[in-house]
């Protein structure tokens, strides 16, 4: 059973940054790849970014290329998400999640494990 817990979340102007970190409490958190989601009120949870079990590759979505950034640290079994240039679009509650099959999925049920979630709003 892997726990994930997603902090750094806030209010933040456009244009401005943050920083959100998921802690993850398992042993096996390097055979995981991680993603991260978003879901806005009334939406549809959607996929963000992804990362494979060994941090080789990343994906992100067409809405965050060049303004997002996925990484991760097996050593401190963490995965982090830098957010730069953020529009008020970018306002939700973002996820992070595990695959336990280690390579990098858009695809919501196919994630094992979820955090709670941490809001972020930007204004405008």
């Amino acid at each position: 059973q892997e726990q994930l817990v997603e902090s750094g979340g806030g209010l933040v102007q456009a244009g401005g940054s943050l920083r959100l970190s998921c802690a993850a409490s398992g042993r096996t958190f390097s055979s995981y790849a991680m993603g991260w989601f978003r879901q806005a009120p009334g939406k549809e949870r959607r996929f963000v970014a992804g990362i494979d079990r060994n941090g080789g590759s990343t994906y992100d979505a067409d809405s965050v290329k060049g303004r997002f950034t996925i990484s991760r640290d097996n050593a401190k079994n963490t995965v982090h998400l830098q957010m730069n240039s953020l529009k008020p679009e970018d306002t939700a509650v973002y996820f992070c999640a595990a695959h336990q099959k280690g390579y990098i999925t858009t695809t919501a049920f196919m994630y094992d494990y979820w955090g709670q979630g941490t809001q972020v709003t930007v204004s405008s």
